[in-house]
């Protein structure tokens, strides 16, 4: 090494340990009072241990402006690097706030789109821990084309690795849209924070008095917003959710979906035969049925508390990993509407992106009517999942279990937008509308002149059930392969799954579609 460069190694080595023994102690104290970790803390919980290579540990800031010049930190609030996890190789990045509050400088920006260039290079995921008070102001432009830089490499890196961003403290203004661009967000309660334009802004422009959790914080935009996928407890079980996740994704989008072993067995569901009411308009819970056909305790929902009419999250599958689609007839009788319209489509873009199956269930009584859903484009927003599924090419299967009513029905994975098999379960009911309504529609006049207008129209609602509510003429066309008793479920969707591993689906040509967004 460098004679010059060595005492300048040395010097900033000795600057930063007495940083810390200072200042620096005091700073990593007041994140431990947060109930927050530090930024190595943070690494070495979530990697296997002594697998961290950590890379740029010598980077310190180029501006020397606006007192800048006083403190020079190795590694300028990141620590970047790569590991393993269940020994698969990730790339991860942890903002320090400890350091200079974590702002993000040029050279802090040139260490993470490092990380991602080597991440897209050798096709594993990346792991952003954000903790992070912006853009460093004394930096000016420059930081903000880091930013910029970051983003270029969050787009490049869409659909070839896995990206994945855990909120662990503050991020806000444009900050925020590298997380926003990522596969999955996983935020704090209580400790993390999003917004483009913090509390101050607002009240000045808006008048609002808002506290920064209300406005950005995990549970808002676990429930509201549906920015982030997961509000975690506290900063270990956010990160053990993250370990719990990478299990079910591939490394890179040439990778195939985890497979674990597995020992068949009797696969006959019986619980299953009893989970749909009898009645078609009381409620069941959705959640019963996917448990009672993946395997044993392997659910793993995804964006649980948002968008509630609708279910999505990976499981397994006599040991492989599959993604899940379901309707919720516990919440809004299942209906399709705006938000879970695109929480369905995103889920959906993301497992054909990694090659990972996708399982439909099935019970959706149409679109939620109203002004609010039309003034707010429930016509564009629904396109949206319909894009996504006539778009995807991994293995496709769709299991109906009770309603399956108008456009939704196609929406939802039919036939004839490129499914591969689809079941009914004896329940299903697969028509234009309702049958209370449809009678309503057709039989309007005979039921008007009737000397009994209710009993004529029970009468033909009766008749329209008898003859459409059922799944036996979708099956006679062919739009159904085969109706299947519930307890038969699990036993088809692993034959199903096996006999679509090698499928080969083609799109025609193109730069890219343009998805209606």
């Amino acid at each position: 090494m460098d004679k010059k460069i060595k005492e300048k190694f040395d010097i900033l080595t000795r600057h930063n340990k007495e940083a810390l023994q200072g200042g620096g102690a005091k700073r990593i104290e007041q994140q431990h009072a947060k109930g927050k970790l530090t930024a190595r803390e943070r690494v070495e919980l979530l990697l296997d241990e002594g697998s961290f290579e950590e890379l740029g540990k010598g980077v310190t800031h180029r501006s020397n402006d606006f007192g800048l010049d006083k403190e020079h930190f190795l590694g300028d609030g990141v620590i970047t690097g790569y590991g393993s996890i269940n020994g698969r190789l990730v790339y991860v990045f942890s903002q320090d706030f400890t350091v200079l509050g974590g702002s993000l400088s040029e050279t802090h920006a040139e260490k993470i789109v490092k990380i991602m260039e080597l991440a897209m290079k050798n096709g594993a995921p990346v792991i952003g821990l954000n903790d992070s008070g912006g853009a460093r102001i004394q930096e000016g432009v420059v930081s903000l084309g880091g930013y910029a830089d970051i983003f270029y490499r969050n787009v490049l890196a869409s659909g070839v690795v896995p990206q994945i961003s855990a909120i662990l403290g503050p991020c806000a203004g444009g900050a925020v849209y590298s997380p926003a661009m990522t596969d999955f967000i996983f935020m704090v309660e209580n400790t993390s924070f999003m917004f483009v334009t913090g509390p101050n802004v607002v009240k000045t422009v808006t008048h609002e008095n808002v506290t920064a959790e209300e406005l950005g914080g995990a549970s808002t935009h676990s429930t509201k917003s549906g920015v982030t996928h997961f509000a975690c407890a506290n900063e270990a079980e956010c990160i053990s959710h993250i370990k719990t996740l990478l299990s079910y994704i591939p490394q890179n989008c040439e990778d195939e979906a985890p497979w674990l072993p597995y020992t068949s067995g009797d696969e006959k569901r019986t619980q299953l035969n009893d989970l749909v009411p009898a009645n078609p308009n009381q409620p069941y819970d959705m959640r019963e049925v996917i448990n009672g056909i993946v395997d044993e305790n392997s659910f793993f929902e995804i964006h649980k508390n948002f968008a509630e009419n609708i279910v999505v999250g990976f499981a397994r599958l006599a040991g492989r990993s599959i993604g899940i689609v379901g309707n919720q007839p516990a919440s809004l009788a299942g209906v399709l509407d705006i938000h879970s319209s695109v929480k369905g489509a995103r889920f959906v873009r993301f497992c054909d992106s990694f090659n990972i199956p996708l399982l439909v269930l099935e019970d959706v009584p149409g679109f939620l009517p109203g002004t609010d859903q039309e003034w707010n484009a429930i016509i564009t927003n629904g396109a949206k999942l319909l894009y996504a599924f006539s778009e995807a090419t991994v293995p496709r299967v769709t299991v109906i279990t009770r309603k399956a009513y108008g456009g939704a029905y196609d929406v939802m994975n039919s036939k004839h937008i490129g499914a591969d098999l689809n079941y009914a379960w004896p329940t299903a009911e697969i028509a234009v509308m309702g049958a209370k309504g449809a009678a309503e529609i057709i039989f309007k006049k005979e039921i008007s002149e009737a000397k009994d207008p209710e009993a004529k129209l029970a009468e033909k609602v009766d008749e329209y059930t008898t003859k459409f509510a059922n799944p036996y003429i979708a099956a006679s066309r062919g739009f159904i392969d085969e109706v299947i008793f519930p307890e038969q479920t699990r036993e088809k969707l692993i034959r199903a799954f096996q006999m679509l591993e090698n499928k080969v689906a083609v799109l025609p040509k193109k730069k890219h579609g343009n998805i209606p967004l």
